[in-house]
């Protein structure tokens, strides 16, 4: 759900590390973490057959179980999730198990954290009051939040809300003073700490800004906390609740929901799994309070709502056809040591594809889950990729991303 400039050993909201995938997570301090790619094909055993008796054009179900099984068996998954979707065809595959120590199966459209794909969700809202005129992105934070963004050099009066949503506005993260990220220990003295949207946004501004807001990009996550408190003041709703009447609601994604104080995740799930070091130990990381992520990352879903959510949102379903361009106005979203072509637009992120072209997409990184996603401009083709555990490595979505990126160039 975090990003952060370098990979660090605990994952946030996005905790975002320094790759593109990260990127698409609650942040880039998320921890980081995969293997090479050559082996992405390598034909292994799975704990479970894919779901589905079909396939999309050039990339069928053999082709997604086998590289769920390279995830699995090669990078040290516990258990991963994928869906394949062409219009309203969709082929599922499952590999590994849903516990450490059991042959338990992942199941099927299991719930789990979707991390910072939480952003695009509240990023839509956002631009939909747009829609309504009740607010305007060139608005200041300062406008809508007084006194909330000050201190330490951070300036509300010279931040707007198009600057939150496209990640430009120069914030410091909070994710570095949240101590359930930083440690195994810590983790377990701190799993329960429950936090304030005003509290996070107060452990930011220990810091100084990054920036003059619109210089540049950095993925942040206090930006979309700060964005789900305007949703408050805009709307005299809690963020979630426009979330689930304007979104949830009209698309029937009927497993989506923010958990609230809740610490676990409904049945059937599997459980998540989080590595804090290299070589560390995979702690359980499935009951926690997810607080501190809140609008930057803390929804719950299931694959089928989040493939219903991606293609209703670039099908035209949640957003009229101006917003929705505005949404994809993108600015360059380098990073560190990746060749890669991604750009950040207002909730969403344009990478580009090895057979030329691109997808959308906003993945989700926390403590124990990881989503990553891909699909077409109108959202007609696509994936979804979840894993159930989050390994403290550098290259930990290199073989996820080969895989979404062979999916759509084969159905190109």
């Amino acid at each position: 759900m975090i990003r952060t400039p370098k990979p660090i050993p605990h994952p946030a909201p996005d905790a975002r590390r320094r790759t593109s995938a990260a990127r698409r997570g609650i942040g880039r301090a998320a921890v980081a973490t995969v293997v090479g790619l050559a082996t992405l094909a390598v034909p292994v055993a799975s704990a479970a057959a894919a779901h589905s008796d079909t396939g999309t054009r050039g990339f069928g179900k053999a082709d997604l179980q086998r590289g769920l099984d390279g995830i699995v068996r090669l990078d040290g998954v516990v258990g991963a999730e994928a869906t394949l979707v062409d219009g309203g065809q969709r082929t599922h595959a499952r590999s590994g198990t849903a516990e450490l120590g059991t042959d338990r199966p992942v199941p099927h459209q299991g719930y789990f954290r979707m991390g910072s794909n939480t952003k695009t969700f509240v990023s839509t809202v956002i631009l939909q009051l747009v829609e309504e005129r009740r607010l305007r992105l060139d608005d200041t934070v300062e406008r809508w939040l007084p006194g909330v963004v000050q201190g330490n050099g951070n300036d509300g009066n010279k931040i707007t809300v198009r600057h939150l949503l496209n990640h430009t506005a120069g914030l410091p993260d909070y994710v570095a003073h949240v101590p359930v990220l930083r440690s195994a220990e810590s983790f377990q003295q701190h799993r329960y700490d429950a936090y304030t949207p005003h509290q996070l946004v107060a452990l930011a501004m220990r810091d100084r800004p990054l920036f003059e807001p619109g210089a540049r990009f950095s993925y942040s996550n206090t930006g979309y906390v700060l964005a789900g408190m305007i949703v408050k003041q805009v709307t005299g709703n809690e963020w979630d609740e426009e979330v689930r009447t304007r979104i949830t609601e009209p698309l029937r994604l009927r497993n989506t929901y923010s958990p609230g104080k809740r610490f676990g995740l409904p049945e059937p799930h599997a459980r998540g799994y989080q590595q804090f070091e290299p070589g560390g130990q995979l702690v359980n990381s499935t009951r926690l309070s997810m607080t501190w992520g809140d609008s930057a990352g803390d929804l719950v879903t299931t694959s089928h709502d989040l493939t219903r959510f991606w293609q209703g949102l670039l099908g035209g379903k949640l957003l009229a056809p101006k917003s929705l361009a505005e949404m994809k106005k993108t600015v360059p979203a380098p990073v560190e040591g990746s060749t890669v072509n991604e750009r950040a637009g207002l909730g969403l992120f344009w990478r580009g594809l090895s057979c030329g072209g691109g997808s959308w997409g906003h993945g989700g990184t926390t403590l124990g889950h990881l989503n990553t996603n891909a699909f077409t401009e109108k959202g007609e083709r696509g994936a979804i990729v979840l894993r159930s555990t989050n390994l403290a490595r550098g290259d930990r979505d290199a073989r996820t991303e080969a895989l979404l990126d062979a999916a759509l160039c084969a159905q190109r």
